[in-house]
């Protein structure tokens, strides 16, 4: 699993005045290979057209293509899996609507969740919020961490941790046992090749 896990946060870009395919187009040039495409308040029509759109930045690359939520657009969006959270459809249904070769990742917060996920068909489970994050107004209480060190003890799938990751704390998160950190803020903010170049140290 690639350690750089980039969430392209439609509401994200829109608050910066950046261009959502543009940023794309920004991460496919620096070698991000792992993409979800987050938008909560989009209709489904914008949602699949921009899944069209990103498809076609991201063609021809050995990029995968997350979307979050909207697992009743997973098929129309010709993407390579979804992200469901805690409070989303079931995993055992999601899974019947994917199919068993799409990848499927989960939200966890604490290690309730996350020894429950294990033992779920999920590709990778996602733990956090690691550190403060203003990109979630409803965001779970810090794990930090001890929370991340905690979770890779509780599971055998692959880890990545979300929440207030930076250039700045990204290697200290990767230390902890996470396979791959999911970044926003740090990615629309920064330089996405040196973030690259961090992760893969």
């Amino acid at each position: 699993m690639p350690r750089l896990y980039a969430i392209l946060d439609a509401e994200s870009c829109a608050r910066r005045g950046v261009s959502l395919l543009e940023t794309a187009k920004a991460w496919r040039d620096a070698g991000v290979t792992l993409v979800q495409y987050r938008d909560k308040v989009a209709s489904d029509a914008s949602v699949l057209e921009n899944a069209a759109l990103l498809r076609r930045v991201f063609e021809g690359t050995d990029a995968t293509l997350i979307l979050n939520d909207r697992v009743h657009l997973f098929a129309a969006s010709g993407f390579d899996g979804v992200h469901v959270g805690q409070g989303d459809d079931a995993v055992a249904p999601v899974r019947a609507v994917i199919g068993p070769d799409a990848v499927l990742g989960v939200s966890t917060h604490n290690p309730a969740q996350v020894s429950i996920a294990d033992g779920l068909a999920v590709s990778y489970v996602a733990v956090g919020p690691v550190f403060a994050t203003l990109t979630k107004l409803d965001a779970e209480p810090v794990v930090g961490l001890d929370g991340v060190a905690l979770a890779r003890s509780l599971t055998r799938k692959p880890l990545v941790a979300i929440g207030g990751i930076a250039a700045v704390n990204a290697s200290s998160v990767l230390e902890a046992g996470a396979d791959s950190v999911a970044v926003i803020s740090g990615l629309l903010d920064g330089d996405v090749a040196a973030f690259l170049r961090i992760v893969q140290e």
